[in-house]
C-alpha cells in the first residue's frame, strides 16, 4: 500500500512538472520566485507577459523602487503597486491595454496619501469617441465633435491632493479627457448661523403685567421691587 502511494505521487509530480515545462516553453526568457511563481517572462514574440517585478535603482538623486504587476501582451493590466526599496508602498495604480484607466493613489514614504488622480483609459470596445471643443481662453463648451478612438489614456475626472500631516484635503482640479478645468481651492468650513432664541407667546396675563409695570422700576414677580443699577 505505502509503495503505491509513492507510485501515485510520483506520477503526479511528473505530471505537474511536463505541464510546467509545457508552459515554460511558450516563454524565450523567464525568472522563478523564492515561491515558485514565473515572473517576467517575455514569450516567443517578445512580449512581455504575466507577473513582473521591476527594480529600479536611485538615479541623479532620485530615489529607487519596486513596481509589480501584471503584464499582458506587453501591456501593463489590472492593479500595479510601487514600493519604496525598503517596502513601504508609495503608489496604487490601474492600468488597461497600458494605459492608466480609473483611481490612482499616492503615498509618502512614511504612508499618507498625498495625491488622488482620476484618468479615462482607451476602450476597444467603442471605436469612435465624443470629445468636447473648448473656446480660446475660457472652458466653456462650444461645440463636441465624433472622433475615432485610438489607445489613449487621459487625465478625466477629479484630482484630489491632500495634506499629508493632517489628510485634510486642501486642493481638487478636475479634468474633462486631458482639458483642465477650472481649479478650485478645497472650499472652507462653513459655520452654520446660532439659531436665535424663539420668544415665548405671552399670554393675557403676561401681557397685562407688563402693561401695569412699564417704566417702574425692576419688578420681581412675586411683587417685590429691586433698586436699579
Amino acid at each position: 500500500m505505502q509503495v503505491l502511494k509513492i507510485r501515485q505521487l510520483l506520477i503526479l509530480t511528473i505530471i505537474q512538472f511536463l505541464f510546467l515545462m509545457n508552459g515554460m516553453a511558450q516563454y524565450k526568457t523567464f525568472t522563478i520566485s523564492a515561491e515558485g511563481d514565473t515572473l517576467n517572462a517575455i514569450d516567443s514574440k517578445g512580449m512581455k507577459q504575466g507577473k513582473w517585478v521591476i527594480h529600479v535603482e536611485p538615479l541623479r538623486g532620485e530615489p529607487g523602487y519596486e513596481e509589480e504587476g501584471i503584464y499582458k501582451n506587453n501591456n501593463k493590466e489590472g492593479i500595479w503597486r510601487n514600493y519604496s526599496l525598503v517596502g513601504d508602498i508609495i503608489a496604487v495604480e490601474f492600468y488597461k491595454l497600458g494605459g492608466k484607466d480609473g483611481i490612482q493613489q499616492y503615498y509618502t514614504y512614511l504612508g499618507d496619501l498625498i495625491r488622488e488622480e482620476s484618468w479615462r483609459g482607451y476602450d476597444p470596445e467603442a471605436p469612435y469617441d465624443t470629445i468636447a471643443v473648448y473656446g480660446e481662453g475660457n472652458n466653456e463648451i462650444i461645440d463636441y465633435k465624433i472622433v475615432k478612438a485610438d489607445q489613449y489614456s487621459v487625465k478625466h475626472g477629479e484630482w484630489k491632493y491632500f495634506d499629508p500631516g493632517t489628510g485634510r484635503l486642501i486642493k481638487v482640479e478636475r479634468y474633462e479627457r486631458g482639458h483642465l478645468e477650472a481649479p478650485t481651492e478645497n472650499k472652507k468650513t462653513v459655520i452654520a448661523p446660532v439659531e436665535k432664541k424663539k420668544e415665548v407667546e405671552k399670554t393675557t396675563e403676561m401681557l397685562e403685567w407688563e402693561k401695569k409695570n412699564k417704566g417702574k422700576k425692576k419688578v420681581v414677580r412675586d411683587g417685590r421691587t429691586t433698586s436699579g443699577g
